[in-house]
């Protein structure tokens, strides 16, 4: 696959220049973990589920904190993904291989990697269980499992991908399926949809729409195409300021958005999509299409749905401010498997793995926690192949930007960020716990500017 965009160059690239040698100081080289060892302990001081973007930073931290040899990280996969690039992949702006490594190489030197799934959470008892009969004890447990992608609640899925004209770019399986989608278009409605569930990245639905308005109109097949976002949601974003931007360009483009419908069905075979009018149940339509793009529903992965440690809707119950358990002391969770009511994001790992290092030190001292997670995530919306908009929001839908210039512009020096600056924060501070988000660049701009 050959990228439809490369990296830009030049004056503005600069901006990041101070970001770069930054990482390259504090990151070190890169080493190698072996993997999991043959006699592996069954018990850690601190335990961390789940091999993603909070389980490999938190691990980091918890290294530095007690040891690596009292941390141990359980997770199956033996690829780690950074998956917010994936959007550009679905676009043809980035190569799938660039997006990831292998696991070993991510997990912190000397931590235990356990390549196995959790079956089974008893935090009465502070143990799991793993798929492969194991019981493994713990002082402290942090969960990061993530979030599951449930494909299989959309009839006709996941074996509609086997056909073409369909993609999705929430799956390494088929995110490239969005590219090829994206170059054999011809004429017709080209759909992008987002489910009736919590999603990872809420953005990510309509980026791929505005980067594929944008590949239309380089290719010439602008006016052959009918672009359609259909939503489940009452509005295209969940932030007034970004709402309002974004909504001058869906206007300017020309782009059709459909509130509160759900995809329910893919007839892949007749490039048909069936969607629900959530506002009116039992009225459904059915929209024929050249290009469909598909978010799947999503939900709490299934071991934590029936935990003791989930909330009712099965998602991991902690403190909004501390990210501690409600019920267990011991307990933690980090990123997309909490029931933080923000939005799921890579960036939101970040931010929150600073304030969960701080509330676990604290704990451990018998201390009550005070650093709070104020709910920050971060949304680059990106609009085209040089355009990003940088949302960045709190817990109260209010903007918590970082720089000193109004974010809610498209801009080529956040495109750049969002390309090419953040894979490198991800894989050489934040995995390696360096990176707590951009809470102290906030604080610097605003004072020089004050």
């Amino acid at each position: 696959m050959t990228p439809l965009a490369t990296a830009v160059s030049g004056p503005r690239a600069r901006l990041f220049a101070c970001f770069l040698r930054l990482g390259t100081q504090q990151a070190g080289p890169l080493r190698l973990h072996t993997g999991a060892s043959l006699a592996a302990k069954n018990y850690y001081e601190v335990l961390v589920l789940g091999g993603g973007s909070g389980g490999i930073t938190m691990a980091a931290r918890m290294k530095r904190k007690v040891g690596a040899e009292n941390v141990a990280v359980v997770e199956p996969s033996e690829r780690h993904f950074y998956q917010p690039i994936w959007t550009l992949v679905g676009a043809g702006a980035k190569q799938l291989s660039s997006s990831g490594r292998p696991t070993a190489s991510v997990i912190p030197s000397g931590v235990e990697w356990i390549k196995a799934r959790v079956v089974e959470l008893n935090p009465d008892k502070n143990c799991i269980h793993t798929d492969n009969g194991k019981e493994i004890s713990y002082k402290y447990l942090i969960i990061a499992l993530g979030i599951q992608l449930d494909y299989e609640k959309i009839k006709g899925l996941p074996e509609g991908f086997e056909h073409p004209k369909i993609g999705s770019n929430y799956s390494v399986k088929t995110v490239e399926k969005t590219w090829k989608a994206l170059q054999d278009f011809k004429e017709g409605n080209a759909i992008f949809t987002f489910p009736n569930t919590p999603v990872k990245c809420a953005g990510a639905p309509q980026k791929i729409m505005y980067l594929s308005e944008a590949y239309f109109r380089k290719t010439g097949k602008r006016s052959k195409a009918n672009i359609i976002f259909n939503t489940s949601l009452g509005a295209i974003f969940g932030v007034k300021k970004y709402a309002a931007a974004l909504q001058e360009i869906i206007q300017e483009r020309d782009l059709t958005v459909n509130y509160k419908q759900n995809l329910i069905e893919v007839r892949a075979d007749r490039q048909e999509a069936v969607f629900e009018n959530l506002d009116k149940p039992g009225e459904t339509q059915v929209i024929s299409y050249e290009m469909l793009h598909v978010t799947p529903p999503m939900s709490p992965p299934d071991v934590l749905k029936t935990s003791p440690v989930a909330d009712a809707a099965g998602w991991v119950d902690v403190d909004k401010e501390t990210l501690q358990h409600k019920k267990y002391p011991n307990v933690f969770g980090i990123g997309d498997c909490t029931n933080l009511p923000t939005s799921k994001t890579a960036a939101a790992v970040a931010a929150q793995s600073g304030i969960l290092d701080r509330t676990i030190s604290l704990v451990m001292k018998n201390q009550t926690p005070t650093k709070k997670y104020d709910g920050y995530t971060s949304c680059p919306l990106v609009t085209g192949y040089n355009r990003v908009i940088l949302a960045e929001f709190d817990y109260n839908a209010q903007p918590l930007e970082t720089f000193p210039f109004d974010q809610s512009k498209e801009r080529l020096s956040m495109y750049l960020m969002k390309a090419d600056l953040m894979p490198f924060l991800y894989w050489n501070m934040m995995l390696r716990g360096y990176w707590g988000g951009p809470a102290i660049l906030r604080k610097l701009f605003h004072l020089g500017m004050s």
